[in-house]
Order: structure tokens, then sequence, then C-alpha cells
């Protein structure tokens, strides 16, 4: 499911899933930059959905070229006003949407 609103600045994530017992929730962005950024209140929402609703909730990365990568809100790095997480760090990792469905 599609948040309504998704995108502006609401209290979901963009995409809900749920089947079979799984709950997954998803903040999709497309960037293409050597990291990949949020504004520290759009992370602490999205961290108090996850506390709130107990959805594993991941920030799903587009990279051109290399399609998408999906980051725990854990291995985000805050900073003074935005939260971050490089793209060396996401490409080590290599989760992809296999990964998280099983």
């Amino acid at each position: 499911m599609r948040s309504a609103g998704s995108g502006i600045n609401t209290l979901s994530p963009d995409i809900i899933a749920m089947k079979s017992g799984k709950r997954l929730a998803f903040e999709c962005k497309a960037w293409d930059s050597g990291n990949l950024s949020m504004e520290n209140e759009r992370f602490r929402g999205l961290l108090e959905w996850q506390s709130n609703t107990g959805m594993e909730t991941y920030v799903a990365w587009r990279m051109s070229n290399a399609g998408w990568y999906f980051i725990k809100l854990e291995e985000m790095k805050v900073n003074e006003k935005t939260t971050t997480v490089s793209k060396r760090q996401v490409l080590e990792a290599n989760r992809r949407l296999e990964a998280i469905i099983l």
C-alpha cells in the first residue's frame, strides 16, 4: 500500500507491505550522490513509527544503474541537522529486497 500523501510531510512511511504475518514499511528515496540524507525530524518520525507499529522499517534507496538497496534505521547516522548513510556503507551491506522479505 502506498501511503496517502507520501512524499509530503506525513507521519507514515511511503509504502507499507503485509503478507503472511510479515509486516514491512519503507521510506523511498532516489538519490544519485555519495550519501543519502534526510531531515532529522523525518528520521525521528520513522523511528517513532517503527516503535509504535512494531513494523520493520527501512529506507529504500534507488541508485541509478544499481537498483534498490534497503537500509535499517539503526544503520543511519544522526548528525546535527540531517541523518545520513554513505553509499559505500549501503553497497557493502548489499541488502536487497530478497534479503528482507524471506
